[in-house]
């Protein structure tokens, strides 16, 4: 049975995530340490101690998740590699990040740098720019396409989001966004839902930051290989060399992200075991509605850590 790494995106922080990992384990603490040095402030105070309005700016929350992410992986590594060791890693969107370092494609440092980079980017992207994302749940895609259609406008309105069934995430221009939530619940969705995000993220107003993204990315070396695979989000395929990784990454910033495509690719090659690692339970919760059958260890404090050292 193959086991998977998951790794969370944006969103799944919170004030005090990983202070009690930091506490007990010395190796959670060094990577911390660590990360501090790398971006020239103290992101493990941001994340142990807030305030949760910087927490949750994607300047700082990017390179906060990738931290705390790989801070419980090497917990794990230095505790429970024998017996808990991935054969595939995957995360969903910003997660991917991470799922490339778990296996070895990046560095951590080249892979906190990049985050950084890419929060900075996206935040100046989103301030260029009038643009936001609602959350539909409960409704076919077919009557989303007309949503999409009818709230639109002449104004940018895309899918960004296919996390699992019943719930696909819509970008674009605030307006269409604001039309697009009125009218899903006309066509008989659950619930839209305006999220806190800072702009249009996953579509085209996202340009300008994977053109920096691009340049960044040259200077980080990249493995051609890994005995670990990863998925990517564009495509629901696994990277072959150093050039798909940077063209996933970049295309990321711009396309949709099909997570629930990448988990049922990940099911049908044979993942029975998954790990969820890092802050929160989004992909606990997304995976109970692509395959209830199929449980994830959640791993995103002391306790569950220690339940399986």
């Amino acid at each position: 049975m193959k086991t998977a790494f998951l790794f969370p995106g944006q969103g799944a922080q919170s004030v005090g995530m990983g202070k009690d990992v930091a506490e007990k384990f010395d190796a959670a603490a060094f990577v911390f340490e660590k990360a501090d040095k790398v971006l020239g402030y103290s992101v493990s105070d941001i994340c142990f101690n807030g305030p949760e309005d910087k927490l949750n700016s994607t300047v700082y929350s990017q390179p906060a998740i990738f931290t705390m992410s790989a801070a419980v992986l090497e917990v794990i590594r230095n505790g429970a590699a024998d017996t808990v060791e991935p054969d595939v890693c995957a995360g969903l969107s910003l997660g991917e990040y991470t799922a490339l370092y778990a296996a070895g494609r990046i560095s951590f440092e080249d892979g906190l740098k990049l985050v950084q980079k890419r929060g900075e980017a996206m935040q100046e992207a989103a301030d260029a720019s009038e643009g936001g994302m609602v959350s539909v749940l409960k409704l076919d895609e077919d009557k989303l396409e007309q949503v999409i259609n009818e709230a639109a406008q002449g104004e940018l309105l895309t899918a960004a989001n296919f996390n699992c069934p019943g719930q696909i995430v819509l970008s674009g221009s605030t307006g269409a966004c604001e039309r697009a939530a009125r009218l899903a619940e006309q066509y008989g969705a659950l619930k839209a839902v305006t999220l806190k995000v800072a702009g249009a993220f996953h579509s085209s107003m996202m340009q300008p930051a994977a053109d920096k993204l691009a340049e960044a990315l040259k200077d980080c070396d990249i493995a051609q290989d890994s005995q670990v695979p990863v998925i990517a989000n564009v495509n629901a395929e696994y990277y072959t060399d150093a050039a798909s990784v940077r063209d996933g990454l970049c295309r990321q910033l711009t396309q949709s992200v099909l997570y629930q495509k990448c988990v049922e690719r990940l099911l049908a090659d044979g993942c029975e075991n998954f790990y969820e690692i890092g802050p929160g339970r989004v992909l606990t919760g997304l995976m109970k509605k692509i395959d209830r059958k199929k449980k994830v260890v959640n791993l995103s404090n002391a306790a569950a850590i220690d339940a399986i050292l």
